[in-house]
């Protein structure tokens, strides 16, 4: 049976506590605050997942409880909701500028109670999963990074030198910041590929080439698509990755648009971070020659607009590049 969620009700008048008992008891775990002091010290000492708070208290009001709850990293994070008489525009304004999620007036109706908590308590449980699944991510792409030679600064730097493409080539924040924690993912294949083939320190033949070529499909298989726009690009990337516009690149061979827009941009990031690092079998070119490399093959290898935004980005990048240095 799935452990109760635990809610903190506080209110200095013990009929509107029992009230708030009475609608919620069944569901819930419930503690129980009279003054702003007890409600912070419960919201710290217990597991708490979400706050029923009342704004008009003695000694500390409501606003400012919030207002402690916000500077302390250990409940931060928990949604508050006011239940207050306080109904007024202004004081509602003043209320979520100080970080609740919901205001509930008094006296309070029983369907509206229950049908704010639930849904508070979902977005809750969406920003786990989240959390989670990004977790996930990062922990398949450091296991990636065992089995290859490359170190982890460079899918530090090539992540950040996606999502500043992204930027500069329009995309918004938020979709570029995704790409900033799927883009680690490109390589989630080599995982499959023999050891003797992937450090060879020579080059590799006709035979060996192909084997390596397949860390692409490889990665299709790992990164099964569930759905989320994380895993879903996540996804892409590792398989399209190395197409290129001109349609000479593989697995598939695609063109131009065909390739999704995430692979096409961090191809340009994961090219600019190999050529400008040194590696066991290449010493490292300098950022001209690298950039002069991405310009030239503008229209063959990489897509010509988001060459033009590497081009725009390129300070950002050197940045990038000069904080994570190896």
């Amino acid at each position: 049976m799935p452990k109760r969620k635990t809610l903190l009700l506080v209110d200095d008048e013990p009929a509107n506590l029992q009230v708030l008992q009475n609608i919620l008891s069944t569901e819930y775990r419930l503690i129980f605050a009279k003054d702003g002091q007890r409600a912070l010290a419960l919201a710290r000492a217990e597991k708490t997942d979400l706050i029923l708070l009342d704004v008009m208290m003695p000694d500390l009001s409501g606003f400012e409880v919030i207002q402690h709850l916000k500077t302390l990293p250990e409940t931060r994070h928990i949604p508050v909701i006011f239940v207050t008489a306080l109904s007024d525009a202004e004081n509602e304004a003043q209320g979520f500028e100080f970080g609740a999620v919901d205001f509930i007036a008094k006296p309070v109706s029983p369907p509206i109670v229950r049908a704010r908590v639930k849904n508070h308590l979902s977005l809750v449980r969406m920003e786990e999963l989240k959390s989670t699944r990004l977790s996930v991510v990062q922990m398949l792409g450091k296991a990636a990074e065992y089995k290859d030679n490359e170190t982890g600064h460079h899918v530090i730097r090539m992540s950040h030198y996606a999502y500043s493409i992204a930027l500069a080539a329009g995309f918004s924040a938020s979709w570029s910041e995704t790409l900033l924690h799927a883009s680690p993912m490109h390589d989630i294949g080599k995982i499959g590929i023999p050891e003797q083939i992937l450090n060879k320190p020579g080059r590799l033949t006709q035979e060996e080439w192909a084997v390596m070529k397949e860390h692409t499909l490889i990665g299709a298989e790992i990164l099964v698509n569930d759905g989320s726009e994380l895993m879903n690009i996540a996804r892409n990337i590792a398989v399209y990755h190395h197409e290129k516009w001109d349609g000479s690149g593989y697995p598939h061979g695609l063109q131009r648009d065909a390739i999704p827009v995430e692979a096409r941009i961090t191809a340009i990031a994961d090219v600019f971070d190999a050529l400008t690092s040194e590696r066991p079998y290449k010493t490292a070119w300098s950022v001209e020659d690298a950039s002069n490399y991405i310009r030239e093959n503008s229209g063959t290898h990489f897509d010509p607009l988001l060459v033009d935004a590497f081009c725009r980005c390129l300070p950002d990048l050197l940045y990038i590049k000069d904080k994570w240095h190896e």
